[in-house]
């Protein structure tokens, strides 16, 4: 019988994990590398933590850790516990000039690059002669949709023919659906716990952060509140992953919010166990990101909770919502106006706002959960002759 092949995820070493309060590249490592394992024999490497052994195993996946305080004593560590590994594919995350870094450990080996966002292949970033060498040395470019496909292309236009697109998926198993038997009494409980009743709920989820857009949502309560006096925007997130620190636009929007404190609420970041639980008592939810958000997981958690979203038509969002079935999309010109007048619709319609939410459900299902991501990872192991 043929040993399995063996797969090794090169997170950043920003979070540990598993970590309640982990940034999406873990969380999506985390939640792909196990449904792999009938299939292939998989290693996760990350960043060290007090709560945390150097090695452990996750749903069948093996965790090694390492110290991240120095980035560079990070990578030569991974690279010499990959050198002994030895496996067959190892992909990094995010982070391209980590593909060069690890080429010196094993020259010849065969190394994926997975592409979470645009942020670290930037001009900013990095210089595109760098960024070049890097893709032109990963094997497969893996990205999460073909907004991403296209900015990278456009950027190393020779290395076009690599780039993949697989999308993130969502535990539907975790984000029921407000419209399940289970849903309707969990939702009723939490609405009754937070004081929600006869409130109509708008939930913004994400980092506080300027590209992320709430300050366009705290613009438009004014409006939004003489339009449908029940509204309460509620806000979950803070400036950073696991951390109640604030900025100088944290506190901008913090002295915007007390202006409108019967009708705007501020919850810190939410350790990702609680956050199934906002979108199930909310009533449509809000994502106004800006052009670079390549894809937005919390589009696709929204819709399996049984929201409709009405989010900015950009990055890779217009990929996951459908205009007019599973939400709106708004022009980011016009995106205060618009984001209003989609949200009021929404909220004074109850049949049209239960629809959608049904939809959404649906669009997740069939093709945004970690089962989908799964599967796609494995037919190009498949394709790649891996398999």
């Amino acid at each position: 019988m043929q040993p399995r092949p063996k797969i090794a995820f090169v997170t950043p070493g920003a979070f540990p994990l598993p970590s309640p309060n982990s940034g999406s590249v873990e969380r999506v490592v985390e939640k792909l590398a196990p449904l792999l394992t009938p299939a292939v024999q998989v290693s996760i490497y990350g960043r060290t933590s007090r709560s945390l052994p150097r090695r452990s195993m996750l749903n069948g996946v093996s965790c090694l850790r390492f110290p991240a305080a120095s980035k560079q004593k990070y990578i030569t560590s991974v690279g010499r516990s990959l050198r002994q590994l030895a496996p067959d594919i190892t992909s990094v995350e995010n982070r391209p000039r980590t593909v060069l870094r690890l080429t010196r450990f094993r020259p010849h080996s065969r190394i994926w690059l997975q592409l979470h966002s645009n942020t670290f292949i930037s001009q900013k970033s990095i210089p595109s002669f760098i960024l070049s060498r890097c893709l032109h040395q990963a094997e497969k470019i893996i990205v999460n949709s073909e907004f991403l496909r296209e900015d990278v292309a456009r950027r190393v236009p020779e290395c076009a023919h690599k780039i993949n697109v697989i999308y993130p998926g969502v535990e539907t198993e975790r984000f029921i659906s407000q419209y399940s038997p289970e849903g309707m009494r969990k939702r009723e409980q939490l609405r009754q716990t937070r004081g929600w009743q006869g409130r109509s709920v708008v939930l913004f989820m994400g980092r506080l952060i300027p590209i992320k857009g709430v300050h366009h949502l705290l613009r438009m309560m004014p409006a939004l509140i003489k339009e449908h006096p029940s509204v309460l925007l509620v806000i979950v997130g803070g400036a950073f992953y696991g951390s109640k620190r604030t900025t100088p636009y944290v506190r901008g929007l913090h002295r915007s919010g007390k202006k409108l404190r019967q009708h705007v609420k501020f919850i810190p970041y939410a350790p990702y166990t609680d956050v199934p639980d906002w979108f199930l008592g909310a009533d449509v939810a809000v994502v106004p990101s800006g052009a670079r958000e390549a894809f937005g997981l919390v589009n696709v958690e929204a819709m399996s909770a049984g929201l409709p979203v009405v989010a900015a038509r950009s990055g890779g969002m217009q990929e996951i919502i459908q205009h007019g079935h599973t939400g709106f999309l708004v022009d980011p010109l016009r995106i205060e106006e618009e984001m209003r007048h989609y949200v009021l619709t929404l909220l004074r319609d109850d049949k049209l706002r239960q629809r959608m939410g049904k939809h959404g459900r649906e669009r997740v299902e069939n093709c945004f959960t970690w089962q989908h991501s799964a599967e796609r990872w494995l037919e190009l192991l498949r394709e790649s002759g891996v398999l």
